[in-house]
């Protein structure tokens, strides 16, 4: 069974567990890690979970509300992580005693008993990579951090069961917000961060009769509301909209089978 848990999505903090049990193993990957050490250790154990119990971490890209707490929480508990040259680069090459693997785009690895493929996006960061997760029943996409879907992303992307999928902005609101004009031109491009109405038009795209859940991610605090995603995501998926499930700031998302 493979299943999903957001521990928090925002601006201010990202990160997300994959985790699948068969023939009495569990394995568990962490995407991204984007708090203090502390505040990952609280969240863990809100999800039922210690740092120790986590096999590996993958890391999207460099940006802080990211990479967080990356390489500490690794030399601390021993945990290999994932991450692309471009990223390790990017953070200064910074030592993790042997624990850092090199993630490149198209070239799947495993984690226990979840298949990884990580795929490129465009982002504004220096090898940005998106996954996709499999236990070879069931696939789950995370797909946050992007300015726009390219065809790539989309083939990736195609028959998923379930998707961790950013709804960061409304336009409107972006382009009335006390954002300096470089900084709305940045998120509303096409290195930033998905519109609400370019994140509902993937979902669109990705819809199938055996995709079981969209989760929204990654919403802008200051330019996004709940209620205006979730009616894009009910006009995009059919659904209603009470029912469509955000991942918030503070809490993430419960647990969730793919």
């Amino acid at each position: 069974m493979l299943r999903f848990r957001s521990l928090g999505s925002g601006s201010t903090g990202n990160a997300a567990l994959v985790e699948t049990t068969s023939a009495g193993r569990t394995s568990r990957l962490l995407v991204d890690c984007g708090f203090g050490l502390k505040q990952l250790d609280l969240r863990l154990a809100q999800a039922g979970l210690a740092a120790s119990d986590i096999d590996a971490v993958f890391v999207t890209h460099e940006h802080g509300d990211h990479i967080g707490c990356a390489h500490t929480l690794s030399r601390r508990n021993r945990i290999p992580v994932w991450m692309s040259e471009g990223t390790w680069l990017a953070t200064g090459g910074r030592d993790f005693e042997g624990l850092l693997n090199i993630a490149r785009d198209d070239a799947e690895f495993t984690v226990g008993d979840i298949c990884v493929q990580p795929f490129t996006v465009p982002h504004d960061a220096r090898e940005p990579l998106q996954l996709r997760c499999t236990d070879g029943n069931r696939t789950l996409g995370v797909l946050t951090d992007l300015g726009h879907a390219t065809a790539h992303v989309l083939a990736r992307l195609g028959g998923v069961h379930s998707l961790l999928l950013e709804f960061n902005h409304d336009s409107e609101l972006l382009a009335n917000s006390s954002y300096p004009p470089f900084l709305k031109h940045r998120v509303g491009g096409n290195y930033g961060h998905l519109s609400n109405t370019a994140a509902a038009d993937i979902a669109r795209a990705l819809l199938h009769d055996g995709l079981r859940h969209v989760v929204a991610a990654h919403l802008s605090e200051q330019n996004n509301r709940p209620e205006i995603v979730r009616r894009l995501m009910a006009e995009a998926l059919g659904g209603n909209e009470a029912e469509m499930l955000t991942a918030t700031a503070t809490e993430g998302s419960p647990w969730l089978d793919v």
